[in-house]
């Protein structure tokens, strides 16, 4: 699959449902992000660093996700209240394989108010459909801190499979070190997890 295929070329237009829509991310996002971002800290806890620290930490964050969505080695978005308008946080598109057709999604977080709504669902139906469809994709992976279980029961909940452990993987906040949790999702799977969570959304 060449670098050049249009569909991969535009991985980052908008995606949008019926509880959430996301944009690409840019910098005209900040306020609402850097509000959402500070909800609550405890959103925080197990992504590789705090943004929601002070500004100078958030606009570290954005920068960095700007810079990779335009060397174009991620796709970066903000994600919305499809409803209201408000930003409730942001996704990503990761480590893009276009030749073994694969990605990761990550870097996930949503503010405290959109737990529980259905948001994140309805985000990765999005993200997973675009990725097994017009991405062409085999595979989609995920990782998250090995002691994060709210994320863990999220990613078995689609279900993801867990795929294991990578141990001492990353030094994270505070200089602690990480254990990553992997898991996966393949094209014969996708059926069953798409079908999954278009029940989950319809209750």
């Amino acid at each position: 699959m060449s670098r050049r295929s249009p569909a991969w070329e535009e991985i980052s237009r908008p995606l949008e449902g019926s509880l959430v829509a996301l944009e690409r991310l840019d910098a005209g996002h900040e306020d609402g992000l850097y509000e959402a971002a500070r909800e609550d800290r405890a959103v925080w806890r197990w992504l590789p660093y705090d943004a929601s620290e002070d500004r100078v930490a958030f606009r570290t964050w954005l920068e960095e996700a700007l810079a990779a969505s335009e060397a174009g080695t991620e796709a970066a978005f903000a994600t919305f209240d499809a409803r209201t308008g408000r930003i409730l946080g942001s996704t990503r598109y990761l480590t893009l394989r276009l030749e073994h057709r694969g990605l990761e999604i990550g870097w996930t977080w949503l503010s405290p108010s959109a737990w529980g709504t259905g948001a994140n669902a309805e985000a990765k139906l999005l993200m997973l459909g675009r990725a097994f469809g017009a991405l062409g994709c085999m595979r989609v992976e995920f990782q998250t801190n090995a002691r994060n279980e709210r994320s863990r029961a999220a990613l078995e909940a689609l279900p993801a499979r867990f795929e294991g452990v990578f141990r001492k993987h990353k030094i994270v906040q505070r200089g602690e070190i990480r254990d990553s949790a992997y898991y996966s999702i393949t094209d014969d799977e996708w059926p069953e997890v798409e079908a999954n969570l278009r029940r989950r959304l319809a209750r």
